[in-house]
């Protein structure tokens, strides 16, 4: 038997969205008391009056098992999720092959019960080859294991594909994630258009991309009523909508990128592709109604939207350059940067890096009542650094935050109660 009490924490709650002093006791991976004395028995660690809070929920990591073990693998990225007190990695099919059988799943999921050393949950993709023109066996990859269908950031085009899709997916009660933004305007955009792509003479696409593509999936599910969470919200112009849909009582929820709630489209002025992004960096002013949604709780979950990438993909010219960044060591202290910007507080980002995502999934995670599993982060919210981006421990280092100062260190990462980061 394990016993474990953390003494002189200060907890983040974001069931209770309380803050406060207190402790926790563990037994055997499962927090069985809080705010209580010692146990005579127990292994004492005294958290220093620091946050102590639920692991991390990162809805849509992409491990590039199979196919492009080079840019991550399951090992490298379960000790990025660990440092960056990640405990639960939700994995993307956007893989080479796609995860669109049992079979693929199956082999995913050994990989990841094997090398990683945090909680891996991967979903499938939703149509076959993520082509957009036959749906996968929905029922078969369920039962293997996948907790979400999604084809990533390949839109599928097809109305009549997608609402059979939706249909079916409605009938398992599975969950389907998308990406709302319309395939031909975004096509070969690198930029958010406006003045400043116009002068920096970028590709780009407009923010009503997205409110089209959202309006279309709306109107799709209030036909079939299936459970639909989009995977990233980040314009001004996509909220009515989003609003509207949960008001009428659609099963729908929203998540956004990190990146996008804490940069915005000057940060690529010198042309760094690792502020090449999908969907592109948005105006401040986007950027800034995002993060009040996400206060707000209109956008219900934080993610890093961690895309490896190699040096090769990136080091091109920006319109060619491949998108995204890695996110999973980043994410919380970006994330915290919202607080100290005094636009949320610990509790309330705490709902939607942990609570939010592991709800939607249906997960026994990001909590610290009793009997929930003590998958837990102990963090210094003012710790201050300067990110070295080669000293992250993702195989890939594309990351914008490099040189940049930050404050939020992780002091220790516990998985089902064992520690895999930290003294």
């Amino acid at each position: 038997m394990t016993l474990i009490h953390f003494a002189n924490a200060r907890l983040i709650d974001p069931e209770t969205l309380s803050d406060s002093a207190g402790s926790l006791t563990v037994r055997d991976g499962i927090i069985i008391a809080r705010d209580g004395a010692a146990p005579a028995s127990a292994e004492l660690v005294d958290c220093g009056a620091k946050c102590l809070a639920p692991g991390i929920v990162d809805l849509g990591v992409k491990v590039s098992e199979p196919g492009e073990r080079h840019k991550e693998s399951f090992r490298s990225a379960g000790r990025a999720a660990a440092r960056g007190g990640v405990t639960t990695m939700i994995t993307r099919p956007d893989t080479d092959p796609a995860i669109d059988t049992p079979e693929v799943l199956e082999f995913v999921a050994r990989r990841a019960a094997s090398d990683s050393i945090v909680h891996v949950h991967p979903m499938a993709a939703l149509t076959k080859g993520r082509a957009g023109r036959e749906m996968v066996e929905i029922g078969f990859l369920r039962d293997a294991g996948a907790v979400a269908f999604t084809d990533c950031d390949r839109v599928v085009a097809d109305n009549k594909v997608f609402s059979r899709a939706l249909s079916y997916a409605a009938g398992l009660g599975a969950l389907v994630i998308a990406h709302p933004q319309d395939p031909g305007l975004s096509a070969g955009a690198a930029a958010t258009s406006g003045k400043f792509s116009a002068l920096k003479g970028l590709p780009g696409v407009s923010p009503m991309a997205e409110r089209m593509a959202l309006d279309r999936d709306m109107a799709l599910i209030e036909m079939t009523g299936a459970r639909y969470h989009a995977d990233q919200i980040t314009s001004a112009r996509a909220l009515p909508a989003l609003e509207r849909a949960k008001r009428n009582g659609l099963d729908v929820t929203a998540g956004v990128g990190i990146h996008h709630l804490t940069l915005n489209e000057l940060d690529v002025g010198d042309f760094r592709t690792f502020f090449k992004l999908k969907p592109p960096l948005r105006c401040e002013d986007d950027r800034l109604a995002v993060v009040e949604a996400v206060a707000s709780g209109l956008i219900d979950v934080v993610c890093s939207m961690h895309t490896p990438q190699d040096e090769e993909s990136k080091r091109l010219p920006f319109e060619e350059a491949a998108s995204g960044a890695v996110g999973l060591e980043t994410l919380l202290p970006a994330a915290l940067r919202l607080v100290h910007g005094g636009h949320m507080d610990l509790p309330t980002l705490w709902r939607a890096l942990s609570l939010n995502p592991a709800r939607r999934l249906g997960l026994d995670a990001g909590r610290l009542t009793e009997g929930a599993p003590a998958d837990l982060v102990l963090f210094d919210p003012d710790a201050p650094f300067v990110l070295d981006r080669f000293a992250l421990a993702s195989k890939s280092k594309n990351t914008p935050f490099d040189g940049a100062r930050m404050e939020g260190r992780v002091l220790g990462t516990w998985v089902a109660g064992n520690r895999v980061h930290g003294d």
